[in-house]
């Protein structure tokens, strides 16, 4: 499970030589000066320039002397070496070896600390401040200012997560750069300099076209908010500590804190984090530096929603039901174990096994292992969500140990398509580095129901489908010599996304696409452990190293390693057949794994088998409605107090290590390796490293491998008179549990919105901009509407914000629901 090197070839570099500082140095032609000097161990001081943003020369903090531009002539006077391109013959004077340079560079310094505020200990920056570093190395000893400071009303709320200290601002725009060329939203500008400088917040055209903020109806809006899904990359990025977290800020200092690097657990991007803690308590979260997977960006989720696991219905010790009482009482861990074992032990193999998709790799291979050692069954899926048997046969096929996408030939992909996915809100350092190769040249096209904000983003072409006549739309789609609609080679990449489970044959016809066109197929699925629990064999027809249940020969090689007779050869249920089974009492117990029943591919089937089942068992961090349900209920860590390893969408491997040591907190792994050894069955391992010693050991199948689905794309049906089709998926902030205790970064989501085309809207008797109701005979939802360019008959709604739609109305992508004007009454 690594991913292997882009398969684009290496192309000759140009090589330019010059001299810095008397010492003679080749770099590839276009090199930034700034960048030729650190290769010569001499670091200018800096404030505006940012490795992955565009070179702007604002700060004037890097001007270095240039005698001979490469052409016998100097430069008059000191120039920004950020900005200035190396050129052959070049020679360049830094501070180190050029008095002119060093006075520029004191100049420089003293006109920003002119105004600056001297209150570095109370300074959020203060201990990790680039001004207050390079004022103490290349400024002057003592300051020749003694008139009073320029000050502002302070802070200046930019957005209710990102605060502005207008004095402290340096003008770098490293900020603003990031907005527009990173992020794509563009909110804050730079008016003015020097003492008039000013920043304008103003509204923004793009998301009152897309109806996503106040001002959807067409009304004007006013002023907007900084609302972007990265705004905290830019309070990272700030040299001196004008931006600052309304979470973070006067909390604690950075020589307080211990910093620990991990890797973010709320989708598949696996990007990397620095966890900052003190006394026990997880402070704050920073993007961490990975040029392969997230460069040096994090979505807010992964920088702001960390809370989660410390909010009060965090479950401390081991529960246990009362058959007297009938009420959960705390037990010991040996007392619990062996009553998990006992309950487990009488259900005679007629368990069934949902592990969820938030686990690391080991816990999943712990849960696959406990399904076929344990309980000897294949009753395991791991897919908490709408599902199908197409997808399964799709992952045994073409994911499991398969690596022919990495993160960084998004960069250089001829063409992209996206099938199913919205990267902006499902995988968000995904979007930003599409973003980044859109905007060099990468084509960008997806099969969807309507054009998104991220989509516009990224200048992508939309090729509608409406939702469940995903495989039509592929299937209509050629190769480079012959496509109407978008053209695909073998440089071209195809993204698709787990909703494509409730598109029959829509998997099917991505497979014929890639044979077709020869481009290379990638599923991003939403959650941080989907791709591990595929690679460990949490699926009812799979097990771990994309071996098929149903041959004898890939049985008999994990019997082998696992030290069993045997491996159970009959295939297993399915997540929605395991919960029908139970319901019916075909099952008589279940071990489910920190799974939502509203996340659950129908809500009320799950609290109907919960409640059939004689004996249930609940690993999990917080409480919830499986709590409520459960006879055995096993407390287990949350990522940030055990260590792992989450792989990626791409298959790349993320380990991690424990940030918070807390006494008593276990490991999935752990758990299960006791009710196995309590149930005579050891699992072989107990710990997480022992897990991935097992996996390792165990190695991807090198046998004949499950059969890629070929579903023809089903006929298309038109809904009946008063009913619409929904397309839905859930936004990066949303009513997600994962995202507990953070108030200020929930109230930057999107607006909760219905959108529509104008005659589907005129149909129900709905203006633009009105409340409008879908409905199904479980329940309804009321949003406010906005037009946007959906067929006709097809509306969207987001899938969490303020109503859970699968919870409420038992929909979901796909769905036929009733579309009515006014609200539910």
């Amino acid at each position: 499970m690594t991913v292997e090197a882009s398969r684009e070839t290496q192309t000759p570099v140009d090589l330019v030589t010059l001299s810095i500082d008397d010492v003679e140095v080749s770099v590839p032609k276009g090199t930034l000066v700034i960048r030729a000097a650190e290769l010569v161990g001499t670091e200018i001081p800096r404030f505006c320039d940012h490795p992955l943003l565009e070179p702007v020369g604002a700060c004037r903090q890097c001007l270095v002397e240039v005698p001979d531009a490469g052409n016998g002539r100097g430069f008059p006077k000191p120039q920004a070496s950020c900005t200035l391109e190396v050129a052959p013959g070049m020679v360049v004077r830094t501070q180190v070896t050029s008095p002119v340079a060093e006075k520029a560079q004191h100049g420089t310094m003293e006109l920003l600390l002119v105004n600056h505020p001297l209150d570095c200990p109370v300074c959020d920056k203060g201990g990790e401040c680039p001004l207050q570093n390079q004022a103490m190395s290349h400024g002057r000893g003592e300051s020749r200012f003694a008139e009073t400071k320029r000050t502002f009303p302070k802070p200046l709320a930019v957005s209710e997560q990102v605060l502005l200290d207008r004095e402290r601002c340096v003008l770098c725009a490293r900020c603003t750069r990031f907005s527009e060329q990173v992020a794509g939203d563009p909110f804050i500008a730079l008016v003015e300099r020097g003492a008039r400088q000013q920043v304008g917040i103003g509204p923004s055209t793009d998301e009152q076209a897309f109806g996503d903020r106040p001002g959807a109806d067409g009304s004007s809006g006013g002023a907007q908010p900084f609302h972007s899904y990265f705004s905290g990359n830019t309070i990272q990025i700030c040299p001196v500590g004008a931006l600052t977290s309304a979470d973070y800020r006067f909390r604690s200092r950075p020589f307080d804190l211990v910093s620990t690097p991990s890797v973010a657990e709320h989708d598949a991007c696996g990007a990397a984090i620095r966890v900052d803690h003190r006394r026990g308590t997880v402070m704050r979260r920073l993007a961490g530096d990975d040029p392969e997977v997230n460069e040096e960006w994090v979505t807010d989720k992964d920088r702001f929603a960390f809370t989660w696991s410390r909010q009060d219905d965090r479950l401390r010790t081991p529960l246990v039901r009362d058959p007297d009482t009938g009420e959960l009482v705390p037990a010991s861990w040996p007392g619990a174990l062996a009553a998990a074992a006992a309950g487990l032990r009488e259900a005679a193999g007629k368990v069934g096994v949902l592990p969820g998709g938030r686990l690391t790799a080991e816990d999943a291979y712990a849960y696959s292992v406990f399904a076929r050692v344990a309980l000897r069954t294949n009753d395991i899926d791991f897919r908490t969500r709408p599902h199908s048997a197409e997808e399964a046969a799709f992952l045994a096929a073409r994911v499991a140990t398969v690596q022919d996408v990495a993160t960084r030939d998004l960069e250089t992909a001829s063409t992209v398509l996206l099938v199913g996915l919205e990267p902006e809100d499902e995988a968000g350092t995904l979007f930003l580095r599409l973003r980044k190769g859109s905007r060099h040249g990468v084509r960008v096209a997806a099969v969807a129901s309507h054009t998104t904000r991220g989509l516009a983003k990224v200048g992508g072409e939309l090729l509608t489908a409406r939702p469940g006549e995903e495989a039509s739309a592929l299937d209509a789609i050629q190769d480079s010599d012959g496509s109407a609609d978008v053209g695909l080679d073998a440089r071209s990449v195809v993204l698709l996304g787990e909703r494509l489970a409730s598109s029959p044959g829509a998997f099917s016809a991505a497979v014929r696409l890639a044979e077709r066109t020869g481009a290379r197929l990638a599923w991003v699925p939403r959650r941080a452990g989907d791709r591990g629990a595929v690679e460990t064999g949490c699926l009812p027809t799979l097990l771990p190293g994309a071996r098929p249940v149903g041959d004898a020969e890939a049985r008999a090689d994990l019997a082998a390693a696992w030290g069993v007779r045997s491996v159970p050869a009959k295939a297993g249920r399915d997540t929605t057949s395991i919960l029908r089974a139970a319901a019916r009492g075909q099952l008589r117990a279940l071990v489910v794994g920190g799974v939502e029943v509203d996340d659950l591919p129908d809500p009320a089937l799950a609290r109907e088998a919960l409640a059939a089942a004689d004996f249930v068992v609940s690993l999990e961090v917080r409480e919830s409605d499986v709590t409520r349900a459960a006879d055995v209920v096993l407390p287990v860590a949350p990522p940030v107090e055990k260590s792992g390893t989450f792989v990626t969408w791409e298959g790349r491997l993320r380990p991690f290590g424990r940030v918070l040591d807390v006494p008593g907190s276990l490991t999935d792994v752990r758990v299960l390796a006791g009710i196995a050894e309590e149930l005579g069955a050891p699992l072989g391992f107990r710990t997480t490293a022992g897990a991935m010693r097992s996996m390792a050991d165990l190695g991807p199948w090198d046998g004949e491998r499950v059969a890629a689905p070929d579903l023809a794309a089903p006929e298309a049906k038109e809904p009946r008179g008063g009913e619409v089709v929904l397309a839905t998926w859930r936004q990066l902030v949303d009513d997600g549990r994962l995202q507990d205790g953070q108030d200020r970064y929930r109230a930057t989501a999107r607006r909760a919105v219905l959108k529509a085309s104008a005659a589907t809207l005129a149909a129900a008797g709905v203006e633009p901009g009105d409340v409008a109701t879908i409905s199904t005979d479980l329940g309804s939802a009321s949003f406010p509407t906005a037009v946007a360019d959906l067929p006709d008959g097809v509306v969207w709604a987001p899938g969490n914000n303020g109503v859970h739609l699968r919870g409420a109305l038992g929909a979901d992508h796909g769905s036929t629901v009733r579309l009515t004007a006014g609200g539910a009454s």
